[in-house]
């Protein structure tokens, strides 16, 4: 049995990848499931593939359903549609694209065919993932729900400049000397 490598890029950053690995005989739908999982995305969205070409050009439809949109040929069916059955050459691309309002786009591409399964992974599996997702609704920080703690404890939130007043007494001493330990010391140069 065939096992397909496919390398999926987000369009708008190709350092964001991940490459899973699934069987040619499992379904479009198993792929639209994996993807959604490997970059942490939910699934209540719209979503549809397209065969394209080596210039990311949209060719036969793979849709999730029939959408009340206008059709060249009517669409493939995910969960009808093997993935082995839409491989044409040894690099072929798929876009994916997914929640038709936000439009989510990926770049599917085949990397690797191999005929042996790996007994550890059950596919289809999420094999290689690199650079942080995109958040599906909204900004995603590195600090998550401790930003608001931070930002409450530093008041990154009160001053436009981010300096606070914190220190200015008004009772600044320009002479450049300053008393240390009992002694005087000149800080000019």
């Amino acid at each position: 049995m065939a096992i397909l490598r496919f390398r999926i890029y987000f369009e708008e950053d190709d350092s964001v990848y991940r490459d899973v690995s699934i069987r040619h005989t499992q379904n479009f739908l198993d792929l639209h499931e994996t993807i959604l999982k490997a970059f942490e995305f939910d699934s209540k969205h719209a979503a549809t593939f397209y065969r394209s070409n080596d210039n990311w050009q949209r060719g036969r439809e793979i849709s999730l359903q029939v959408y009340e949109k206008a059709y060249k040929a009517a669409p493939l069916m995910m969960s009808e549609t093997a993935i082995g059955s839409e491989i044409r050459d040894p690099n072929q691309k798929f876009i994916y694209v997914y929640d038709f309002a936000k439009n989510w786009t990926f770049l599917v591409e085949l990397i690797n065919v191999s005929k042996e399964e790996n007994p550890k992974l059950t596919y289809p599996a999420v094999v290689r993932k690199e650079g942080i997702p995109p958040s599906q609704y909204g900004t995603k920080s590195l600090l998550g729900e401790k930003f608001a703690d931070v930002e409450e404890k530093y008041d990154l939130g009160k001053d436009a400049e981010g300096f606070g007043t914190e220190g200015d007494d008004g009772d600044s001493d320009d002479s450049g000397t300053e008393e240390m330990g009992g002694e005087e010391r000149n800080d000019e140069f």
